[in-house]
């Protein structure tokens, strides 16, 4: 079966004269060579640019020009080019930028692997005015919930030319963010997506520009916020999306959840520690924390706790005010997965939260706000930033793979941005850690709960896997939950070889697998 052909589509406005030759030469240059170019030209003023584009065109069968009578903006020119489009695929491709001489064919490939691919997208660097390379931005596979917060699929972005006019193509109001837009748009209708890994498109710094300068264009900005608003209120996410920390970031804040009945499971000892100063019994502080925090109407702590838990640290847990405390006393031999289990026996909760019991609730609204995305069915688990004492980042999601198991941004100090802001979005992510993550009753027991075949490690990662591979939902890690973890206050975290060894034959060894969906992963 022949491979489809691309339509690359190009809207022209007084490029700068040697960067659109760069960008001629790159697209004659193909090592794919069934594609066609359509090029519509925006009444630029330069009076060079329209005789060069007759020029190629008449140099060039598979090049042609749309000659638009009134200028009309960045959407009515891409749209011009759509129109004359035939390929079964169309390529986005700016009149300054380059393309890797096999960008093509890496990208048609991908549709030759899947029949039902709908969009694909590739890494991307920056080009200097120059013409040198820097700053590859490698990312990560598909993640839906990250492009709400920033559109970093950007460039090389491969259609299906069927679907984009599905959806209507560009669309006006947008400008400056339309290629966000339509993403999105596509993105909730597409079959596949798929990431293709490489540096295939050169996005070139030219004064003025939104890759030289991210301040240059802030009508982009907050074309970007209504095209996600727009996509929120398309999907019946009740959520607000607004700017982000800097220019192309976005903030989405959902609507608290305060009825779904939820139960707060805490494995515990009664273990008493010194935390900033003053001795507290751990669990007892945790649950108060939570407590102050929420105003969610339907929340029970289910308490699974050794036999020799001191009797003052039950009571207190007893007389803590606005508690619903269930105790469940745990006679066996430590093991954190079948506590987890245990208290999810016992819980009587639509939504499960499992919390370690060294923990204390930093921001507003942690349980409401915490399982929100779970009304949405693809959804499986959630999990917020969790930080050490000093404020430094103890967990911002799970890396698995690439070389690697390991909390993303460890010890990062909380002023750190992350890559292309990594720390202040919320993300799709490899896996979240088991010391506070919530999920629906039905998924946890689908997924087959905490595996006591790991009692003490890994079992989170176990979890997660199982939840994100075998029933194929997506993890959520919510950048503005936040809580204290005093980490290792409770028990000695060391991992044993024969834990990893676990994990590696169930779910393929991290040195080989590729971490998915963290930025910088090439």
């Amino acid at each position: 079966m022949p491979s489809p052909r691309v339509s690359l589509i190009t809207a022209v406005y007084n490029p700068p004269a040697d960067a659109f030759e760069d960008t001629i030469a790159s697209v004659l240059g193909q090592s794919f060579d069934d594609w066609e170019w359509v090029l519509s030209d925006d009444r630029s003023p330069a009076p060079w640019v329209l005789p060069r584009l007759r020029e190629l065109a008449a140099q060039e069968p598979r090049v042609r020009i749309v000659e638009r009578p009134e200028n009309g903006g960045i959407v009515a020119a891409s749209n011009s080019s759509l129109a004359e489009a035939t390929g079964e695929l169309v390529a986005l491709l700016d009149h300054d930028d380059v393309l890797e001489p096999n960008a093509l064919e890496k990208m048609v490939g991908a549709y030759d692997r899947f029949d039902d691919l709908d969009y694909a997208y590739s890494d991307q660097d920056l080009m200097s005015d120059a013409g040198e390379l820097r700053d590859a931005y490698y990312k990560p596979d598909w993640s839906p919930e990250r492009l709400r917060h920033h559109n970093y699929c950007t460039h090389f972005s491969v259609f299906r030319r069927s679907l984009v006019e599905e959806v209507g193509g560009f669309q006006e109001g947008y400008d400056g963010s339309q290629d966000h837009d339509l993403v999105l748009r596509v993105s909730e209708r597409a079959r596949r997506i798929v990431h293709v890994p490489g540096a295939l498109y050169h996005w070139r710094q030219v004064p003025g520009s939104a890759a030289a300068d991210n301040q240059a264009k802030p009508y982009a900005w907050d074309a970007g916020v209504r095209a996600v608003q727009a996509h929120l209120d398309r999907l019946g996410i009740r959520a607000r999306a607004s700017h982000g920390v800097s220019p192309g970031l976005y903030r989405v804040e959902r609507e608290p959840d305060l009825d779904t009945p939820v139960s707060v499971i805490i494995p515990t000892i009664g273990t008493s520690a010194i935390v900033w100063g003053e001795r507290r019994a751990m669990v007892v502080e945790t649950v108060r924390s939570v407590v102050a925090s929420t105003k969610h109407r339907d929340v029970e702590f289910v308490i699974v706790y050794d036999t020799p838990t001191p009797a003052p640290v039950l009571a207190a847990l007893r007389a803590i005010e606005g508690a619903d405390i269930k105790l469940v006393e745990f006679t066996e031999k430590f093991s954190f997965s079948a506590k987890c289990n245990v208290g999810a026996a016992h819980a009587r909760g639509d939504v499960l939260i499992f919390l370690n019991d060294d923990m204390e609730a930093y921001s507003e609204g942690v349980i409401e706000n915490l399982i929100a995305p779970l009304r949405e069915p693809d959804v499986g688990m959630t999990g917020p930033k969790l930080l050490f004492e000093d404020l430094r980042i103890q967990h911002a999601g799970l890396i698995y793979g690439s070389g690697t198991i390991t909390h993303a941004y460890y010890r990062a100090r909380p002023e750190e941005r992350g890559n292309h802001g990594e720390l202040h979005i919320n993300r799709e992510t490899s896996a979240l850690t088991g010391a506070c993550v919530a999920m629906r009753r039905e998924v946890f027991f689908e997924a087959g709960g905490f595996s006591e075949r790991l009692p003490v490690n890994y079992n989170d990662v176990d979890l997660c896997l199982k939840v994100r591979r075998s029933l194929g939902l997506r993890l959520v890690w919510l950048h503005d939950v936040v809580l204290f973890h005093f980490e290792s206050v409770s028990r000695d975290n060391a991992v044993h070889d024969w834990e990893k060894d676990f994990i590696n034959n169930r779910w393929g060894n991290y040195e080989h697998v590729r971490e998915g969906y963290s930025n910088g992963v090439r």
